[in-house]
Parts: C-alpha cells; sequence; structure tokens
C-alpha cells in the first residue's frame, strides 16, 4: 500500500548514579540482552 516499514527498534540506556547517559545499547536481540550488558561491565574498566 506504498508504507514504508523500518521495524522494531529495540534500545537500552545505561544511566550512572547521576542520571547521566553512559553508554547505549541499541544493537543486540532480546534472547541476549543480558549477556551484551554484562560484556559491557567487564570490558569497561
Amino acid at each position: 500500500m506504498g508504507k514504508i516499514y523500518d521495524g522494531l527498534h529495540r534500545i537500552s540506556f545505561l544511566i550512572d548514579e547521576n542520571g547521566t547517559i553512559e553508554h547505549v545499547f541499541n544493537k543486540f536481540k532480546t534472547k541476549t540482552h543480558h549477556e551484551v550488558v554484562l560484556d559491557y561491565f567487564n570490558n569497561a574498566e
């Protein structure tokens, strides 16, 4: 019908104790989201 569909966009934000966005997670599958976040924490230092 002429409509363009871009799909779903899943985005998670990591917010620090001051309310500042520390990191944006935007390339993940819901099934592995926890692994993406844990990998970020383990490799952040």
